[in-house]
């Protein structure tokens, strides 16, 4: 299928009082895949990643969080945690009336899916761990997600502008930009409400908790970055029971120069939903050996 032809649907629902967005890429009756981008972007992040796996027969299904993309955007700091945005995945699954997923994203993206799969374990079937933020990325979200939040309060005005200009640029043929510009455009009050509800909430389930973290899953690591380390990729590797572990060039290469790491992803992808199917069948053969004594 080629990619002009590929079906894209853009939608909403509503989780709590919220009125949340989200887009599908691919066939109605693929696997299911739900990815979540990085912290103050949006579904556009994914867009090439979503495009890939469509190709190849996967339902993808794209969510913009609260406070991002076309999502609403409330300016209350406490709306903005990672535990509050793992269960926005969830009511999605539950408004899709999935009852298992392969969960996955980028950076914020990514803990929040590991987050959801800590919540409701039974409800994912792999994760997609892409440059995820853990301990030792602490330090470093700090000294730079801080300073973003303390600029945008202080200077409102300013701000504003900037945003307003941002918002006349045409948009780009790489999706990964226009979610850029989208983040760095949004209004300063809704991005020192995210930004503060996500530094002062639980940012990572604890290392107990995710040693129990049972799917197969794919962590997506690179170096020269100290939001997303390296050690702490690999780290969550070694924790999680069925994980894998790919090293990126870097943070772009998966949507800039996809060649190298998107055979792999689809690779993992296949091995799961091979595994999911040969399961299930071997559960439902059972049930009918069982029916016929």
């Amino acid at each position: 299928m080629k990619k002009s032809e590929l079906p894209i649907e853009q939608s909403y629902f509503f989780h709590g009082h919220y009125r949340l967005a989200y887009e599908t890429h691919g066939p109605e009756h693929g696997d299911v895949i739900v990815l979540v981008h990085g912290i103050l972007l949006d579904a556009h992040c994914n867009r090439g990643i979503a495009a890939a796996l469509a190709e190849h027969g996967y339902r993808v299904i794209l969510l913009d969080l609260l406070g991002h993309g076309r999502s609403d955007k409330p300016t209350k700091a406490s709306e903005h945690r990672v535990d509050f945005y793992a269960e926005q995945v969830l009511g999605l699954m539950d408004h899709l009336h999935l009852e298992r997923a392969i969960l996955g994203g980028v950076s914020l993206g990514a803990i929040t899916s590991l987050t959801a799969a800590c919540i409701a374990p039974h409800r994912v079937k792999a994760l997609f761990l892409e440059m995820p933020v853990m301990e030792n990325a602490a330090p470093a979200a700090a000294l730079m997600l801080v300073p973003l939040m303390l600029s945008v309060h202080f200077v409102k005005p300013l701000y504003r502008l900037f945003g307003k200009l941002l918002r006349r640029l045409p948009d780009s043929d790489k999706a990964v930009y226009n979610s850029l510009r989208n983040a760095l455009s949004a209004e300063p009050e809704v991005i020192r409400a995210i930004l503060h509800g996500v530094l002062v909430g639980p940012i990572v389930p604890t290392q107990r908790r995710r040693r129990h973290v049972a799917p197969p899953t794919l962590v997506i690591g690179h170096a020269h970055d100290p939001l997303h380390d390296m050690a702490d990729a690999k780290s969550l590797k070694r924790q999680l029971p069925k994980a894998e572990f790919i090293a990126a060039r870097s943070m772009l290469e998966l949507r800039t120069k996809p060649e190298r790491l998107m055979p792999r992803i689809l690779d993992f992808m296949n091995r799961v939903s091979a595994r999911t199917e040969f399961s299930g069948n071997s559960e439902l053969t059972l049930e009918r050996e069982a029916a016929n004594g």
